[in-house]
């Protein structure tokens, strides 16, 4: 027997109620698989952040590492221009 309300079939009210329920559901764990991932990326952004920063500050200490060896080159060969005009003098 089905039973009609309104020109509708109490089974399909009872069916459209189900899929309702599962739409819910699923829409439910799309919500908690985006925020995870949102999470996620956070993470992964502030990591990026993190290595940019290290990166940085090791381009910066070989530049600085650069200069010393250049200076340190400079005084080396004035030094051995000296001993050179020492020597033939």
């Amino acid at each position: 027997m089905n039973l009609i309300y309104d020109g509708v079939s109490i089974l399909d009210n009872v069916f459209i109620l189900k899929q309702f329920e599962e739409i819910e559901q699923r829409v439910g764990k799309l919500i908690e698989i985006c925020n995870a991932l949102e999470a996620t990326n956070l993470d992964q952004k502030k990591k990026i952040k993190s290595l940019e920063e290290e990166i940085q500050g090791k381009v910066e200490a070989e530049r600085r590492y650069a200069e010393e060896k250049a200076l340190i080159r400079s005084k080396i060969d004035g030094l051995l221009v000296k001993l050179d005009e020492v020597s033939k003098g």
